[in-house]
C-alpha cells in the first residue's frame, strides 16, 4: 500500500472519521487535493459519491472542470453528482463576498446530497497547509481562541481525512499514481484573501522559518486542545451565572460575574449566544457600576439586555406601548426631559422660504396644528394618512410594508397634534398637515441624531 494511503487510513481510524457501513459524499473540484482524496477513499473501499459544484466564476474553465470530474468519476466507477450556481448573483443578493457565497452554496448542497444518499459524512480535501492558512487568516481578522484552531478534522458531519498530510505530499502522490488533475488559475491570483496569505504572507514567513506551515499546523492542534478546556470553563460559568426565567428571558447576577478574573470574556461568551457583538458587550461592561435602566440591543436576534440594579436581564425586545408622553405647550419652551433632541421653528411662507427635505426634518402647515403637541410611543390601533396619500393606514401595516423589525418598532416615536399623528419621527409625515398653496405659516421640526 502506498505510504500516503496508509497514512490517511491510520488517520481515519485514529480520529474515527469514517466507517465502512454507509456512503461518503466527497467534495470533488478536480484539483490535485480532491483528486487525491477521492482516489484514496476509493482505494480504501469506501463507497464514494463525487459531488461537484460548478460556480460559473471562470467562464469556459468552469464547464471544463465539471466535464473532467464527471469523466474521472466514470473511469473509476464512482457515482457522480453535480450542480450549477450563479455565485455572483447569490453573493450580491445576500450582500456577502463571492468566497463566502461559494462556501455557503457548496456546503448547503453537500448536505442535500448527503441526505439523498443517506451518507454518513461529507469528506472534503483540506490539508495541513489549509489549516495553517486558516489560523493566519483568523489571527489577522482578530479572532479569539475559537478562531485560532485552524481547520478541524471533524465539524459535525464534515470530515477532513487529508489533514494528516500537506500539499507537497499530495502533489507527489498524484504524480506517482499518474493521476490527472485540474489547475485552477485563480489559485495563482492574490485577488482573494486566502490566496494572498498563501502566495504572499507565508513565503515571507518561510524566510524566517522554512517549516512554518508545519509549525502553524501543530500550533493549531495545541490551540484546539486549549479551546476544549476554555469551552468547558465557559459552559460551567454559564450554568452558574444564567438563571432562566422562561424561554425568552434570563437573568445574570452582576456580582457573581465580577467574581471571575476574566469577567469580560465570560460575559462575551454568555452574550454571543444571544447575538450580541463584542462592541455591545464592552458597553455593557462599562455600565455594570452605573445606574439602572440602560438598555442594549442585538437587532439581528431581536434581543435586549437591561441593566437592572445588581443584575442583567436578557430578553426578547418588546414593543413599548407605554402611555408615557411629553407635552409641548409651545415651541419656545420644551420639556426638560425630552427623549429626543428636537427643535421647532415657525416660519412665514414667503419668497425666501425653502423646505428642508432631509429625513431628519418635517415641515407642516402651522395653522392646522393644535397645541399642545405630544411626543409618544406608538400604540395598537394608531393610524395616519401617509404623506402623498389620501386614505388612512394602520401604523402596524406601515411597519410591515417597510420591514420594521421589533427592534426598529421599539425605537419609534410619534409627534402628535391632539390625537392625530403629525409625524412618525424620522420616517413619514401625515398628509393632512402638509403645506398647500393656501398655507401661510410653516412649522419645521428637526431631530438631531
Amino acid at each position: 500500500m502506498n505510504e500516503l494511503i496508509h497514512t490517511v487510513r491510520k488517520f481515519i481510524e485514529t480520529k474515527r472519521l469514517l466507517t465502512p457501513s454507509k456512503p461518503i459524499i466527497t467534495g470533488f473540484s478536480g484539483g490535485a487535493d480532491s483528486v487525491a482524496l477521492l482516489f484514496i477513499l476509493n482505494r480504501l473501499n469506501y463507497k464514494c459519491i463525487a459531488a461537484h459544484c460548478n460556480f460559473h466564476l471562470r467562464g469556459a474553465e468552469s464547464d471544463r472542470d465539471e466535464a473532467f470530474c464527471k469523466q474521472f468519476a466514470e473511469n473509476h466507477g464512482i457515482t457522480f453528482e453535480s450542480v450549477a450556481f450563479d455565485t455572483k448573483e447569490y453573493a450580491s443578493a445576500n450582500h456577502i463576498s463571492v468566497e463566502m457565497a461559494a462556501r455557503e452554496l457548496r456546503y448547503n448542497w453537500f448536505e442535500t446530497v448527503r441526505q439523498k444518499f443517506d451518507a454518513q459524512a461529507i469528506a472534503v480535501a483540506h490539508h495541513r497547509d489549509d489549516s495553517a492558512e486558516t489560523l493566519l487568516l483568523n489571527l489577522i481578522r482578530g479572532a479569539g481562541i475559537r478562531g485560532l484552531c485552524g481547520i478541524r478534522h471533524r465539524n459535525g458531519l464534515i470530515v477532513r481525512p487529508l489533514l494528516c498530510t500537506d500539499k507537497d505530499e499530495i502533489l507527489k502522490f498524484v504524480k506517482n499514481q499518474g493521476l490527472d488533475y485540474i489547475t485552477d488559475n485563480s489559485n495563482n491570483s492574490d485577488e482573494y484573501t486566502r490566496n494572498f496569505v498563501r502566495l504572499r504572507v507565508i513565503p515571507l514567513m518561510e524566510q524566517v522559518n522554512p517549516s512554518v506551515k508545519a509549525t502553524l499546523a501543530r500550533t493549531a492542534e495545541h490551540l484546539a486542545d486549549a479551546e476544549s478546556i476554555y469551552i468547558n470553563v465557559i459552559e460551567k460559568a454559564k450554568r452558574a451565572l444564567l438563571q432562566k426565567i422562561n424561554n425568552e428571558e434570563f437573568t445574570l447576577d452582576i456580582d457573581a460575574l465580577l467574581g471571575y478574573d476574566t469577567a469580560e470574556t465570560v460575559l462575551f461568551e454568555v452574550l454571543r449566544d444571544f447575538g450580541f457583538t463584542r462592541q455591545v458587550m464592552e458597553e455593557i461592561m462599562r455600565s455594570l457600576h452605573g445606574e439602572s435602566g440602560k438598555i442594549f440591543y442585538a437587532p439581528e436576534t431581536e434581543m435586549q439586555v437591561v441593566k437592572d440594579r445588581n443584575r442583567l436581564i436578557i430578553s426578547k425586545i418588546t414593543i413599548n406601548n407605554s402611555t408615557e408622553e411629553y407635552l409641548i405647550e409651545d415651541i419656545e419652551n420644551l420639556p426638560a426631559a425630552m427623549p429626543l433632541k428636537i427643535s421647532f421653528k415657525k416660519q412665514l411662507i414667503d419668497s425666501d422660504f425653502e423646505i428642508d427635505r432631509s429625513q431628519q426634518t418635517a415641515t407642516f402647515d402651522y395653522d392646522r396644528i393644535k397645541f399642545p403637541l405630544k411626543l409618544r410611543k406608538w400604540r395598537s390601533g394608531d393610524r395616519f394618512v401617509p404623506f402623498g396619500m389620501k386614505n388612512f393606514r394602520k401604523l402596524s401595516d406601515f411597519f410591515t410594508d417597510n420591514k420594521y423589525s421589533l427592534f426598529d418598532k421599539a425605537k419609534v416615536w410619534l409627534l402628535c397634534s391632539g390625537e392625530d399623528i403629525l409625524w412618525i419621527v424620522g420616517a413619514r409625515a401625515d398628509n393632512r398637515f402638509r403645506l398647500t398653496e393656501k398655507s401661510k405659516n410653516a412649522l419645521t421640526v428637526k431631530i438631531f441624531l
